[in-house]
């Protein structure tokens, strides 16, 4: 997608929990934009010379000594920048303006007050309600710039220079708490950057195609196909590339949800005529899995395994080269960059061998969901797949805490199966980003049939996200819950309770490993 990055926006990222989210918030009106590290250098940006620049927030403070700088020649480059929070007070430090710790920090919802429009707040009110999350605050703006807006503790809350493009905000805009947050991104990349709103569906599939077969050529192509939205999507984009060289691959691993290797032999290889192989692989995985009870180790032997599935599976297909995953960029950023502390390996990034054999194929490697999902639309796949919700893909593996056993993966899937069920009957399923079951590993006592019992929890989890960057839990109607743990404990032999999950992202996880 080089067309894009070359008049990108770059988002600088200081360690901000939202720096994704301000990349996302860029994509909604149409603009490609990245995130790259607070250490790039001036030179890099010089050659890549993106239409603009944020600089994200973060938990330091500017006045730390190690604190991350900006190299002070990217201030200067003539390119359009809006600092956001550290940034915005980064951009003060530098420029000659003061930057100090407050008696009273601002946190949540305040009232901004603007005594003019500027180019930031054009087509918005003086008055409204921003997201603040510090403690520093600017007291003294540089002296090239005029503050537009303050708040009770934030004398410089908006301040701008608009003869060398240089713009700043002490809160969070990329926020939903923030009434017009959306609007002032809007007037940066249109009236400060001059961005071009070119990040579509359409334009998105075009230079994928383009891209794809400049990279496959004539070779043969394998992808690993789950059924779900991503890996769906990619099988498709990459069919429309080159036809009949794609090959998918389903591996049945027997950690996969109730009746999925049925819908994706009806699907795929009845209904969409794209060749397919299932690998049924259920006893290699459950023998490597036996014993293994931490999470990490977990998603490193699935990730390992699924390659060495393909592998196998290559030999029957005569020159396959390359391998197609469904990787999405909040799979990169989690599995851990330079930008990024690791939270969890993906078993299709940070699971991969060292040794495997295969050159990757990743279509939706810059994407969020929510593009994915308008791209699977644009090519035509059914909604029951673009919508599906997202299904990890080391399986029920990582929804069992503790070791994997055949009868705990048997006793999750029939529990799954009537969560979905009576979560679709609700018609509450669009509306969740994910709603599934866990198994922990422990049994307590409970009484069915006047008779004493000794049996598993199952763990319901309901969430609602927009990017599965944060998420926050589903308040599920009372009757919707009661029916769920009915059913559960009626039908699914070796399960005797049901609670219910109310932890959001951050603190938690989405998945419990």
């Amino acid at each position: 997608m080089h067309d894009f990055r070359a008049s990108s926006i770059l988002v600088v990222d200081f360690g901000a929990q939202y720096a994704q989210l301000i990349a996302r918030r860029i994509r909604e009106h149409h603009v490609y934009s990245e995130i790259v590290s607070n250490e790039i250098a001036y030179e890099e940006l010089l050659e890549r010379r993106p239409k603009g620049i944020v600089l994200s927030g973060g938990p330091k403070s500017v006045n730390e000594p190690g604190a991350p700088r900006l190299d002070r020649r990217i201030l200067e480059m003539g390119i359009p920048i809006l600092g956001i929070c550290y940034g915005a007070q980064l951009i003060a430090a530098e420029l000659g303006g003061v930057v100090e710790k407050n008696t009273k920090g601002e946190y949540g919802r305040v009232e901004l007050s603007a005594s003019e429009h500027g180019v930031l707040l054009a087509h918005s009110p003086l008055s409204q309600n921003v997201w603040m999350s510090h403690f520093d605050a600017i007291s003294k703006a540089p002296d090239s710039f005029t503050v537009t807006a303050s708040t009770p503790n934030s004398p410089v809350a908006v301040m701008e220079d608009s003869s060398r493009g240089i713009y700043a905000v002490q809160y969070h805009p990329e926020v939903a708490h923030t009434d017009f947050g959306q609007q002032l991104l809007g007037n940066f990349l249109t009236d400060a950057a001059g961005a071009d709103a070119s990040w579509t569906s359409y334009s998105i599939i075009e230079e994928t195609l383009k891209d794809l077969r400049a990279q496959i050529g004539s070779e043969r192509v394998i992808c690993a196909l789950s059924g779900g939205v991503d890996s769906s999507v990619a099988a498709a984009l990459v069919h429309e590339a080159v036809g009949d060289q794609l090959v998918c691959v389903f591996v049945d691993t027997g950690l996969m949800r109730s009746g999925e290797r049925e819908t994706v032999e009806k699907t795929f290889r009845d209904q969409f005529k794209i060749e397919l192989v299932v690998a049924d692989a259920s006893q290699r995985f459950f023998s490597l899995l036996s014993g293994v009870v931490d999470p990490e180790e977990k998603r490193k032997i699935i990730g390992a395994t699924f390659i060495r599935v393909f592998e196998d599976v290559a030999q029957e297909v005569e020159g396959a080269k390359y391998l197609v995953q469904g990787t999405l960029y909040p799979d990169v950023i989690e599995s851990g960059t330079r930008d990024a502390a690791k939270i969890k390996s993906h078993h299709n990034v940070g699971g991969l061998p060292d040794d495997m054999n295969f050159e990757l194929v990743e279509p939706l490697r810059l994407l969020f969901k929510d593009e994915v999902r308008a791209i699977g639309e644009e090519l035509g796949l059914p909604e029951k797949i673009v919508w599906r919700q997202p299904f990890p893909g080391p399986g029920l593996a990582v929804r069992i805490v503790g070791e994997v056993t055949p009868e705990r993966v048997e006793i999750l899937s029939e529990a799954d199966a009537i969560v979905q069920e009576e979560i679709e009957n609700a018609g509450l399923t669009r509306s969740l980003w994910q709603s599934f079951a866990v198994l922990p590993a422990i049994k307590s006592v409970g009484v069915m049939g006047d008779e004493r019992t000794y049996a598993y929890p199952i763990i319901l989890r309901a969430v609602t996200s927009l990017d599965a960057m944060t998420a926050d839990w589903a308040r599920l109607p009372y009757e919707v819950l009661e029916s769920i743990s009915s059913r559960v404990i009626a039908e699914v032999s070796g399960v005797n309770r049901v609670v219910y999950d109310i932890t959001s992202k951050p603190p938690g996880t989405i998945e419990w490993e």
